[in-house]
């Protein structure tokens, strides 16, 4: 089973995460600061996922169409974007973009490029409460610190797998956690643990539809783990095909739709509660 993780350098990129909360020192409360790194975190990794799609899409259109002026490129990129993409954003704002632009225009902006996500986006971004967050980082002058360091973070796909951003994003879970005086396996299962019960559930490539449910599930770790030791196991790509993901209707999203958004070709409505379906 291929899923060995490059702790030291993950532990590295999460204590770089980590240096963001510790500048909010003075200005919020310890148990606040994940409500401003944690939908961040989120935010900087779908905004890497994305500029991924674009330069491919790019390419792939350049390579058909290779007499399309830049500008024609663009716009013909973004409505594939909006209109076939697993999720997209209306806008041509990047955190670094935004963070570049007027400050006096920061906070105007930086709302403008998070409503331009499409729902499945949205809805994840609500779940964080992020916009009255917002409120606050502009009252306590933190906007700007905390988007000139994620605007250059390096989150993107070809970077990070996703069981890679999933270890980071528990890693710096569970500093807030113990800084919160709480118990991080409150919120999720540790990866061995999860490796372990991923491998003892023996799960064949079948030849109909199965389901693996979690009816816990907080940060979707099994699902993703479940997903990659399907993908090992297939040998030939008519099997990798029939690893994919559905995720079923739940009142909650968070980082299991952003976990499955990352991993997936189709688009995703986020929830928490999914299912990896073969």
């Amino acid at each position: 089973m291929s899923l060995a993780l490059n702790k030291p350098k993950l532990d590295n990129l999460a204590g770089d995460i980590w240096k963001s909360a510790e500048r909010l020192r003075g200005k919020f409360k310890a148990y606040e600061y994940q409500n401003v790194v944690l939908p961040i975190i989120v935010i900087r990794r779908l905004e890497c996922v994305l500029i991924k799609w674009r330069e491919d899409k790019a390419r792939e259109v350049r390579a058909k169409r290779p007499k399309l002026t830049e500008k024609e490129l663009a716009k013909l990129v973004k409505g594939l974007e909006t209109s076939t993409a697993p999720f997209s954003n209306k806008t041509n704002l990047t955190l670094r973009k935004v963070y570049e632009e007027d400050h006096t225009l920061l906070e105007e902006n930086f709302r403008v490029y998070i409503n331009g996500f499409s729902k499945n986006v949205d809805d994840i971004i609500e779940h964080f409460n992020y916009r009255a967050t917002i409120g606050q980082m502009v009252k306590n002058n933190r906007l700007a610190p905390i988007l000139n360091q994620y605007k250059e973070l390096e989150l993107g796909p070809d970077k990070l797998s996703p069981l890679e951003m999933g270890y980071i994003y528990e890693e710096v879970l569970r500093r807030f956690s113990e800084q919160s005086g709480e118990e991080a396996g409150d919120h999720f299962t540790p990866r061995e643990v999860i490796r372990l019960m991923v491998e003892l559930l023996e799960i064949p490539i079948p030849d109909r539809h199965i389901s693996v449910y979690d009816p816990a599930c907080g940060t979707g770790g099994m699902l993703s783990v479940a997903k990659e030791h399907l993908l090992d196991r297939a040998i030939t790509p008519a099997q990798k095909e029939k690893v994919t993901v559905q995720v079923v209707t739940s009142p909650c999203a968070g980082l299991p739709g952003l976990r499955l958004l990352g991993a997936t070709k189709e688009p995703v409505p986020p929830a928490a509660r999914p299912r990896t379906r073969t």
